[in-house]
């Protein structure tokens, strides 16, 4: 029977095994993520794959890697590091320092998963842009204080529209710390110095140069910004995240320029277009109208007006002849009317009656009597004649001649 060995011993023999083999000191492995757990120390813990194997693999600090993109499960990708056994649970694992995605850069993937979280988010939805002001009398600018591309959109601008006026937030465009220092620039535009219309870019580069307006700080300020935003990020061919979030892209900072202010000479034109067109309308109308009065001067009325204004003078009197005729003689036609009315009435009048002897003769209740039958012995009647009253008692009723 050989040497009987601890668990401890056999796990560090094989501990330096790994530790003195070169490869396994540095290596590359390509595989899928699975199972990618990262927690608040700063750890993550997962597993690559293949159709083969599986390899247990730790990161430690991982977010410190410098890593651009977000590992996921079913990623494939290629970690480099050094593979170590694990002595307390008696495995090995490789200990990872680099991962970069599979087939492309990590700036590649990091792009896409940035690109898809904000587009969920409706960053880059159209019904956010707003249409860039006509005539904007201040621009503010948030790009390097070296370099073309300030002089560009100088030069451009004050070619195309002199009067406007360039207000520049000087920012680096690249490194660590430009993302943050661009966010600041828009930021500021916004909340301290308000412009008409804002240009936010830099030159050409490497997609490395060219990352801090593909980042989140980016994105956000520019579609928070209540002022119309103009991304002018490397030449025609680059393509940012800042482009899509803002209100307009363009390919250059000389395009951005452009798109910002008019050109002079085309307002100028089209002012002097329009001016000649106005004229030519006013000189046609002014001659329609002189021909239209030429020909109202030639006409026999408006050669002799006075006979126009003494026959409708004419006229007007014997209207006005006919006129009282007809009144008078409706008035006469009235007037005898009234007055066969009024004699009939007089004919009917009571009190004519009454002067020819008649009278009235009224009960105690006021109420002319008719008859004798509404009469009898013993009552008291009023006899009404034209001169006056007299009042009776009734001493006999006589009915048809009869008592």
């Amino acid at each position: 029977m050989g040497t009987v060995h601890s668990v401890g011993e056999v796990t560090k023999w094989i501990r330096n095994l790994l530790a003195g083999d070169p490869i396994l000191r540095n290596i590359m492995v390509r595989g899928e993520i699975s199972n990618f757990n990262a927690y608040r120390s700063g750890h993550a813990y997962f597993t690559l794959k293949d159709k083969d194997a599986c390899l247990k693999c730790v990161m430690f600090s991982w977010r410190d890697k410098g890593l651009r993109f977000q590992p996921k499960d079913g990623m494939q990708v290629i970690a480099g590091g050094g593979i170590r056994i694990y002595e307390a649970g008696g495995v090995y694992q490789l200990y990872v320092e680099t991962m970069i995605p599979e087939g492309t850069g990590d700036l590649a993937a990091a792009f896409q998963q940035i690109k898809e979280k904000l587009t969920a988010e409706g960053l880059f939805d159209a019904a956010h842009k707003v249409p860039l002001p006509k005539m904007p009398a201040t621009i503010g600018v948030v790009t390097s204080l070296s370099g073309a591309v300030l002089r560009d959109i100088y030069r451009v601008s004050k070619r195309r529209f002199p009067s406007v006026r360039l207000v520049l937030y000087p920012v680096q465009v690249q490194g660590e710390t430009s993302a943050a220092g661009v966010a600041a620039g828009i930021r500021y535009f916004n909340e301290k110095f308000p412009v008409d219309v804002m240009i936010v870019g830099r030159g050409g580069g490497s997609a490395e140069d060219l990352w801090s307006f593909n980042t989140e700080e980016v994105v956000r300020a520019i579609y928070a910004s209540k002022i119309p935003v103009i991304s002018a990020v490397g030449h025609e061919t680059d393509y940012t995240l800042s482009d899509l979030a803002a209100d307009v892209r363009a390919a250059t900072p000389s395009q951005a320029a452009e798109l910002a202010v008019p050109d002079v000479r085309e307002l100028t034109a089209r002012v002097s277009g329009l001016t000649a067109r106005l004229s030519g309308v006013r000189n046609r109308w002014m001659n329609a109208k002189r021909m239209k009065l030429l020909m109202c001067l030639r006409r026999r009325a408006m050669a002799t007006p006075q006979r126009i204004v003494d026959a409708k003078r004419e006229r007007l009197a014997r209207v006005s002849e006919r006129f009282s005729a007809g009144v008078w003689q409706r008035f006469r036609e009235k007037q005898q009317r009234l007055d066969l009315t009024m004699d009939r009435l007089e004919l009917l009048n009571p009190i004519r009656m009454l002067r020819r002897g008649y009278g009235v003769v009224e009960n105690t209740d006021e109420k002319i009597v008719r008859s004798v039958a509404e009469t009898q012995k013993g009552d008291r009647l009023t006899v009404i004649l034209a001169d006056g009253r007299v009042h009776a008692d009734v001493r006999e009723v006589e009915r048809g001649g009869k008592r």
